[in-house]
């Protein structure tokens, strides 16, 4: 049996929407273990004199729990 937990975090980038994502995700790895999926549930950019200055992103980040495989 696992156990999955779902975390919600933002990122951004000056770059691009991927980037945004591609950083959340790397930052979320050095600090929990076992991460196997992400939802992107929102996206929106800042705009700055009609240009946009960052790509934000806002994701629920999923993972397994470590513990006992032999609970029942």
């Amino acid at each position: 049996m696992s156990v999955a937990k779902n975390v919600e975090i933002s990122s951004s980038s000056t770059k691009s929407f991927e980037d945004a994502i591609q950083q959340g995700i790397a930052r979320v790895n050095k600090t929990v273990n076992n991460v196997e999926g992400a939802w992107i549930k929102e996206q929106k950019v800042r705009i700055k004199d009609g240009n946009i200055t960052s790509y934000n992103v806002m994701m629920i980040v999923s993972f397994v729990i470590d513990g006992d495989d032999d609970l029942k």
